[in-house]
Formats: C-alpha cells, structure tokens, sequence
C-alpha cells in the first residue's frame, strides 16, 4: 500500500477476488483469517459490498458475490472485443478465414468478437454470441489445453469437424492477461488446416494479449 491508495478499496477488492474464486462461499471467520484483518472490519466491508448488491449473504451467513457484478461484467465484453479487432481483422484478411475471439463463460466457449475475411467468396458463417462446450472445437480446446501447459509455451490447437461438417479450427489461448481467459483463432472450410495458420494464429493471440494488458 502506497500513500496514494486507498486501503478499505484494497481490502473491499480483495473481498470480491476471495469470493470469486470459491463455489461455496466463505464466512466472515473465513474471511478475517485471509485478509489478516478482525471481524468487525470484514462486517463493514461486507455491508458496503451488499449495499451496491456486489456481494450477498445467503441463510447460513456464508458471503457470495452478489448480481452486481453482472452489471459490471456487461460492460466487459465491449472493451475486449474492441481491443482485439485491429489483430482479428489482420488475421482474418491473412489467413483468409474467420477469425475470431473466444472466452470462457461458465463451461462454454463464447464467441465474442468474430471478423471475416473481405477477398474470399466462401467462408464458415461463424457469430458472435455463438456458444459450445469448452471440450469441442478449436477454441475451446485450446483454453482447456493451456491450464495444462506451461505458461510462456501454450501452442495451438487443430480440430476438423468437430462445430460444423467440413469445417476445419485453429486456436492458441490469450497467455498472461488476468482475469481473462480465451484463446484467438480461426475457422476455415477445408479438410486440414494449412501448416503456416498455426503459428500465425499463435502471433494473433500474443497481439491481443498485449493490447487487454
């Protein structure tokens, strides 16, 4: 902590993280032992959580993060989608197919940010919005390929098939961006995926890492 930051944001913040990350909630015995702050703080923080709807408490007293935040997330997806299209657009005129920006929502793979190619006569009708289980087609399996990967080394990802008949995937995952997790790719109507698209999909990922930093 600084002179210049506020430590009961801080400690508000770090309320929200703890929670974001457990399914089950946490007590404010739970709490005050994480934070290394007594109870009584961690009764303010949380009412002032609650009065903004960011965290609830249900009936045995365990605080979970409140519906507030979706209001907060749904501005979210805009300022990643358009930090991402300068990369997609490049991408999708190289490659000539579509390309795309793909996020985890839940146990799905969500379609973001899509951009097609403007010189080809046929390409995959791919949109945004477009859902699919995270364990089917490029995107989603290269997400599901990097938490097991080492950090600086993710690869990318093939698929034929597996969204759509004649389809062909490539991926690589977003790497060192916090709180967001997804992958760039593209997809393609051919039988195999050319060698060079893998590697190229790799770069895309890196540029739109750097520009959600």
């Amino acid at each position: 902590m600084t002179a210049e930051t506020s430590q009961t944001l801080d400690r508000g913040l770090r309320v929200l993280k703890l929670l974001a990350d457990t399914d089950h909630g946490l007590t404010v015995t739970e709490l005050s032992g994480k934070l290394g702050v007594n109870r009584t703080v961690v009764y303010r923080l949380l009412a002032t959580l609650e009065q903004h709807a960011l965290v609830r408490r249900d009936l045995g007293g365990r605080a979970r993060v409140g519906l507030g935040v979706l209001r907060l997330g749904r501005q979210v997806h805009p300022l990643v989608r358009e930090a991402a299209m300068p990369a997609l657009r490049a991408l999708a005129e190289d490659i000539g197919a579509t390309a795309h920006l793909t996020l985890v929502d839940g146990a799905e793979a969500l379609a973001v940010a899509v951009v097609e190619p403007t010189w080809t006569d046929y390409h995959v009708a791919y949109r945004a919005g477009f859902r699919h289980p995270l364990d089917r087609g490029a995107a989603g399996k290269a997400i599901l390929a990097a938490r097991q990967a080492p950090a600086d080394d993710p690869g990318y990802t093939l698929t034929h098939g597996e969204l759509e008949a004649g389809a062909s995937g490539a991926a690589a995952p977003l790497v060192g961006v916090t709180g967001i997790e997804g992958s760039v790719g593209v997809v393609m109507l051919a039988d195999s995926v050319p060698e060079r698209v893998g590697p190229r999909v790799v770069d895309a990922a890196r540029e739109v890492a750097e520009a959600l930093r």
